[in-house]
């Protein structure tokens, strides 16, 4: 099956064959009939499988069938939001941005990514400009709406993306508020990694009726992907990471850590053993994550130190090497982790560094995989036998809240969200009004 057999527009076939692709991912074959069908939808689907595409295109195809609206607003006639994608990190909502742009290139729209780190005032010219496509983190969107800047009224396709990841960081409440906002008639596609039960429950409060396509199994790795386990003691993790990046002369690697303080204190760490590697995650600074981004992208860094919810979105073109320094401690994340490389069919490795400390976290993440990931050492970082396990003082069940200011929930902890997932989670396109679901109570600081 071809591009062209799926009934997208010559305009956006050109920007596909632009970009060297003439054949459909397996996503993208199920995900843009359905779309353009005009239904809800619900999607499961791996990282780095094509599902931005999968929505991206049909949803463009399907705003190009209609002449644009125009409201009247203090400053004249302005293009209204039409359709709204809701990302869980700045780096997401950044990537899906430029795929607007990437494949409506030949078409008459215009978007915007809307995220917390940067200054309010550009982003609130953008919106009277008149924005088309609006990709936003919920925190950054709300705070638009509160002062006024944002009107809603007018979307006719809702996308939330990476679902499970925004449930995982607590922004069901703020979900809750944002679906409010928007008309009780409009097409609403949920994509998710996984298809976790709190995913399966706020599908059924917030779908009509959706057609559901997953196209891989539940909660599976990457096939493309290398896993393996290298055993080693607490203290020498660093050694080891330095002595595999050097040996095996690693010019691309991405290594996940569990804090903030310790992305940065080992990319500190690594610099200083030679090694050009940054650190990315939520207390720096957008301009300081766009530019380490954008190094590493381009070899400039041959290491990017990250923290999961950072990390999320990153999207690298054959990426080799994913390192886990520190093993996850909710198993979900070692999926989403691994995704990062092995990506679009290319084959890639993911090595992680466990101590005795995290041998619990290693049987959940096999448990959930359903597969024994293969155990080596290495020569000379041989771990110690008589080694007793230290404990990480870090919830098991969840963990400290990673988001900058403008993308945090302003509602309930994880756990909550998760437990009330299906409580009033929006209106559906039958009508069902929003305003009957809990309201979100703001937490006091």
């Amino acid at each position: 099956m071809l591009f062209d057999s799926l009934g997208l527009s010559d305009a956006l076939l050109r920007a596909v064959k632009d970009q060297g692709y003439d054949t459909p991912t397996p996503i993208q074959r199920k995900a843009i009939p359905a779309v353009l069908a005009g239904g809800d939808l619900l999607a499961g689907a791996q990282t780095g499988t094509g599902k931005t595409a999968g929505f991206v295109l049909p949803m463009l195809q399907r705003l190009s069938t209609q002449a644009a609206p125009f409201v009247a607003g203090r400053r004249g006639s302005r293009k209204p939001v039409r359709a709204l994608i809701i990302a869980p990190t700045r780096e997401l909502a950044a990537q899906v941005e430029a795929s607007v742009r990437l494949y409506g290139k030949h078409l008459n729209f215009v978007s915007m990514a809307m995220f917390g780190g940067v200054g309010l005032g550009p982003q609130t010219s953008q919106l009277r400009r008149g924005i088309d496509v609006l990709v936003a983190t919920p925190g950054r969107l709300l705070d638009h709406h509160r002062q006024g800047n944002l009107d809603l009224s007018r979307v006719e396709i809702l996308v939330l993306d990476e679902a499970d990841r925004m449930l995982d960081m607590g922004f069901l409440p703020d979900i809750r508020q944002v679906l409010a906002l928007l008309p009780k008639t409009r097409q609403n596609l949920l994509f998710s990694a996984t298809f976790s039960d709190a995913i399966k429950e706020l599908a059924n409060r917030l779908l009509d009726q959706p057609d559901v396509i997953e196209v891989t199994p539940r909660n599976s790795t990457v096939d493309a992907v290398k896993q393996k386990v290298l055993s080693v003691d607490r203290d020498r993790k660093r050694e080891l990471l330095s002595w595999l990046i050097g040996t095996n002369r690693w010019q691309q690697v991405l290594i996940f850590t569990r804090t903030k303080h310790g992305a940065d204190k080992l990319a500190e760490q690594l610099s200083r053993d030679g090694i050009n590697a940054a650190a990315i995650h939520g207390n720096k600074t957008q301009g300081a994550r766009t530019r380490a981004l954008a190094d590493f992208k381009s070899g400039g860094i041959a290491a990017l130190v990250a923290t999961d919810i950072a990390a999320r979105g990153i999207d690298i073109e054959a990426l080799p090497h994913v390192v886990n320094y520190d093993l996850p401690n909710v198993p979900e994340d070692y999926v989403h982790r691994i995704g990062r490389t092995g990506r679009a069919g290319a084959s890639g490795e993911a090595i992680s560094l466990v101590c005795v400390d995290e041998l619990a976290f290693l049987r959940d993440i096999e448990r959930l995989i359903k597969q024994t990931i293969p155990r080596e050492t290495v020569r000379g970082f041989e771990p110690d036998p008589k080694a007793r396990p230290q404990p990480i003082l870090q919830r098991r069940q969840g963990r400290p809240t990673e988001r900058a200011r403008g993308d945090a929930p302003s509602g309930h902890d994880r756990r909550r969200s998760q437990a009330k997932a299906g409580a009033g989670a929006g209106q559906r396109r039958n009508g069902r009004n929003a305003s009957s679901a809990p309201r979100a109570q703001t937490r006091g600081r």
